[in-house]
């Protein structure tokens, strides 16, 4: 949808290759490009529906060495990881960078958008001051997903960055919108700032850190 609106550079990040069992929860890929790095294939897919974009393929996994190289470029990030070692350092980049982090989630039947716009409203450290035990938080392949799930919470996500690049409308921040497919149901909640986050709370020395022991510790 960023393509097809006309989002002239889009930069992917992802390390991992399609997989037959991502095929039911997305659109991008196809059985043909299976094997394939996800960011070629992802590449291929949005230069077919809209070759004036440009699309910055990065395949790594985000870490404390290129996760500020990687933002650099970009005015806005969209957070679509799927485990909390990249989440958080992505909200500690972004606060670092003073970029707006737009974050997505899904889990089973159930997802969530909230935009995080540094100095402006609270983090995604306010939101999860520390990772929840492993066995509450498992992956889309560990806990399944249904397969329009990520698609709706995707659109919602791009919404925001429209918004927000456009200057127009009110953006999700302070504000978490989550979605039960169940029941078919939207739900509001009010986000406040942590006045002792140790990322955004003032005074805060954000020092950019591999979070896998910290959330393997769930503290």
């Amino acid at each position: 949808y960023l393509a097809a609106a006309g989002v002239g550079t889009l930069g992917i990040v992802d390390a991992d290759v399609v997989d037959l069992s991502n095929l039911q929860r997305q659109v991008l890929h196809t059985l043909e490009r299976r094997g394939q790095p996800k960011v070629q294939s992802a590449k291929a897919a949005i230069e077919a529906l809209n070759p004036d974009v440009k699309v910055v393929p990065y395949e790594e996994r985000l870490t404390t060495a290129n996760v500020e190289r990687i933002l650099a470029d970009y005015d806005l990030v969209l957070d679509g990881g799927d485990n909390f070692p990249t989440r958080y350092l992505l909200n500690d980049a972004c606060v670092l960078a003073g970029k707006p982090n737009i974050h997505g989630s899904v889990f089973r039947f159930e997802g969530q958008v909230t935009t995080f716009l540094p100095g402006r409203g609270p983090c995604y450290r306010c939101l999860y001051p520390a990772p929840p035990p492993p066995e509450l938080a498992p992956s889309c392949a560990e806990a399944g997903v249904l397969g329009v799930l990520p698609g709706i919470i995707g659109m919602l996500q791009a919404t925001e960055a429209l918004k927000l690049l456009l200057g127009v409308g009110e953006s999700l921040a302070g504000r978490l919108l989550t979605f039960d497919s169940l029941g078919t149901r939207f739900h509001e909640l009010k986000l406040r700032k942590d006045p002792e986050c140790p990322v955004c709370a003032p005074g805060a020395k954000v020092e950019l850190i591999d979070y896998e022991q910290f959330c393997a510790m769930g503290a």
